[in-house]
């Protein structure tokens, strides 16, 4: 019988779908008629088989590329062998190269869910040997079905190929990592730059992006190594960052700060300060030197990374004597001066020196490996405080140096404390721009899946990337980067984005918008039931946000899905709308917004809110979460759409029954039932009531006292209501 961890990975195969950006046509396509081409799709793609015969020839082998390697089933009827080419294709011919246990009687399958299969060849009358077959059909999953042997042993391939039609083949311009072409809203200054001329640009796009929460306008703002006086007003979607490999590379006089000076807060207009709404924008990479006697402002809420930061003064976190802030976050950064938090209401700090020290705590205040931090003390004041941090890869930057544009990838840290980058040079890699495929908005999903295919790394440029197919990311250690918040929108109900179970992929810096039509899942990292074991190199998220909602009426049943092992999450904020365009409980519907289906899975800043069901289910094994914020969903019409069976709601944290060792940190779930205030939700955290399943610094609040939660975890302590808005759990069992 499988293992409960085994059938849900299987359950979840046919989330695997596709998709692709449609970025900008920098490349040249010959018009030719269709032709059969002569690679090899199947090669090194995911395969799996109905059964192996004992001993251990796995499906795999069949597709390596080894003919000295091979998959053999076991000695029955029927059998077979199937591959995920990564998305839909229009295959033409598929070669078989059979051991001596041959096929006498089989079919070739295609899918495009895995599950529907359409027969596009058959035989009774197989000979073995070689066989190349044409065959005319489209799907993303091929299948070899055997239902009659040649022989008493059962089925034997030394190689399964598979080939596509192809137009004539798809020319990848290189980059010139000198001077390079990151498109329009990409703006780069250097050495001799005109201030005046730099402050009005700057000016500008704060205006414009000063209210344009939802709008498709997206900015980067780059500073070459050098030293710059500059205000920059951070607004939606913008990025400003330096180019140096080191933060002190690029000395800005001035602010990069965020101002909580546009959303009324409650009934009164000119009550403005509400920095709840303050997302989606990000300053990196700089020292930022504060004007003498001034202090800087960072009010933010989710999904607004500051990140490889050096900060010469005080930071407020919020608008300073007035207001309201949500959430934020600081990571391998240095503060010189007092860091405020004053209203805001739960902030993660990780591998960062509080040089000045800390000052401030609401519900949720969270540091993990990060000198200065105040002490432990849960709750009143609310500081949970982890020593150091146990695994963690930094996020991937584009840098400057000599003429050349590079991109600078951390290496792996252990059991580490403090930033990567004050002791000396970091540790890690750099590659050069010429091995990136720039993706501009416009870009042919097609395109950017032959730059991968051929070993290219990717840059997303800002804007929003119209999807018609999904981006299959299958080669290990690929670095997917973006600029200014570049957005992923599938338009096609596929996925976004999938990686491969494979080594080391670092994915960083964009923003996935769900499309009107329903996508299985948004954003895949391993493909369903991945089990191999990446601790050495695993694969990484960092300021990867996906939304469904706001912007439109998107759909999502699953946002995240990660099926490999040991991956790490470095800050995400997966959102179903709460406001914007297409918001509606029957609108902008989304089952779960993460689900973790591998083993020893690592997040650091797990913001996830709004989602239908629970907003986090934890199906792998030895999953730590450091930080987690949840809000549940605003708007169940009543109780009735709100249960779980006979349960009253869906937990926001949910640790699966079967699991054996789980642990999180600092972790709060919040309800305001605003569409009908009288509803219930049962628990805020649900988790396996075993000695390996630990959580610490729990929190539930109602906002306001609109809505209940009956208790914290698993039916103990107590209501968050209008009487007691506020519980606490500090440690579970």
């Amino acid at each position: 019988m499988s293992s409960p961890r085994s059938l849900s990975r299987v359950l979840t195969a046919a989330l695997a779908l596709g998709l692709a950006a449609v970025l900008s046509p920098v490349i040249t396509q010959s018009a030719q008629a269709a032709e059969c081409g002569t690679t090899n799709a199947a090669l090194n793609r995911p395969a799996t088989a109905s059964s192996v015969e004992n001993g251990g020839t796995p499906a795999a082998a069949a597709v390596d590329g080894n003919t000295g390697t091979r998959w053999s089933s076991a000695f029955a009827d029927p059998q077979w062998l199937q591959v995920d080419l990564g998305s839909t294709q229009q295959v033409c011919r598929v070669t078989l190269t059979w051991e001596a246990a041959y096929g006498r009687a089989f079919q070739v399958q295609l899918s495009d869910n895995a599950s529907t299969w359409n027969t596009v060849y058959s035989t009774t009358t197989g000979t073995g040997g070689v066989q190349a077959v044409t065959v005319t059909g489209s799907g993303r999953y091929l299948r070899v079905h055997g239902t009659a042997r040649a022989t008493g042993y059962g089925y034997s391939l030394w190689e399964l190929a598979v080939n596509t039609e192809t137009t004539g083949g798809v020319v990848i311009p290189p980059t010139d990592p000198r001077n390079p072409d990151f498109g329009p809203n990409v703006l780069v200054y250097g050495p001799g730059y005109d201030r005046v001329a730099m402050q009005s640009r700057l000016d500008q796009i704060a205006t414009q992006m000063k209210t344009n929460q939802f709008g498709p306008e997206r900015y980067a703002v780059l500073y070459k190594p050098g030293v710059y006086d500059a205000d920059v007003n951070l607004r939606f979607y913008t990025q400003v960052a330096g180019l140096g490999l080191h933060p002190d590379d690029v000395r800005l006089n001035g602010h990069v700060r965020v101002e909580a000076d546009w959303l009324q807060q409650g009934d009164n207009p000119n009550n403005l300060g509400n920095a709840t709404q303050n997302f989606w924008r990000q300053a990196e990479n700089m020292h930022v030197n504060l004007p003498a006697g001034q202090i800087e402002r960072w009010a933010v809420s989710q999904a607004a990374s500051y990140r490889r930061m050096h900060l010469s003064g005080q930071v407020q976190l919020w608008n300073g004597g007035d207001g309201w802030a949500s959430g934020g976050l600081i990571v391998d950064s240095k503060i010189d001066g007092v860091a405020v938090s004053g209203s805001q209401q739960q902030f993660l700090t990780r591998n960062s020196n509080l040089a000045g020290g800390w000052n401030g705590s609401v519900w949720n205040m969270v540091f993990v490996g990060s000198p200065g931090s105040p002490a432990q003390h849960f709750p009143n004041p609310s500081h949970t405080t982890v020593d150091t941090t146990p695994v963690v890869r930094e996020k991937p930057f584009l840098y400057f140096e000599n003429g050349e544009y590079k991109v600078f990838v951390p290496a792996l840290r252990h059991n580490s404390r403090g930033t990567s980058w004050e002791s000396g040079a970091p540790a890690g890699q750099s590659i050069s721009l010429a091995d990136f495929f720039i993706v501009k908005p416009g870009t042919p999903v097609a395109t950017t899946n032959a730059a991968l295919a051929q070993g290219k790394h990717l840059l997303l440029t800002p804007g929003v990337h119209r999807l018609n197919d999904t981006i299959n990311v299958t080669r290990p250690n690929t670095v997917v980067l973006g600029l200014g918040l570049a957005t992923l929108s599938p338009d096609t109900g596929r996925a976004a984005m999938a990686v491969s179970d494979v080594d080391g992929v670092k994915l960083a810096g964009f923003l996935v918008d769900a499309g009107v039509q329903n996508s299985p899942v948004l954003l895949q990292v391993g493909q369903a039931g991945s089990a191999a074991s990446h601790a050495a190199n695993p694969t990484s998220l960092h300021d990867v946000y996906l939304r469904v909602g706001g912007s439109q009426a998107g759909k999502a049943t699953v946002s995240l899905e990660v099926n490999s092992d040991d991956v790490i999450i470095d800050h995400t904020w997966v959102w179903r709308a709460d406001h914007g365009a297409g918001v509606g409980w029957n609108v902008n519907t989304g089952r779960n917004g993460v689900v973790v289906n591998g083993d020893n899975v690592t997040a650091y800043g797990l913001f996830v809110e709004h989602y239908q069901q629970h907003n986090v289910v934890w199906n792998g094994n030895g999953g730590r979460t450091y930080f987690f914020q949840n809000e549940l969903p605003y708007d169940p019409p009543n109780q009735a759409s709100w249960m779980n069976g006979a349960q009253l709601g869906w937990a926001g944290y949910k640790v699966a029954d079967h699991v054996t060792t789980h642990e999180g940190w600092g972790m709060g779930v919040y309800a305001f039932n605003q569409a009908d205030p009288s509803v219930r939700t049962a628990n805020g955290f649900e988790v396996p009531n075993r000695s390996g399943v630990r959580l610490h610094d729990l929190v539930t609040v109602s906002l306001g006292g609109v809505g209940t939660i009956d208790n914290v975890v698993n039916g103990i302590g107590g209501a968050a209501n209008m009487a007691t808005q506020q519980r606490y759990v500090v440690n579970y069992p």
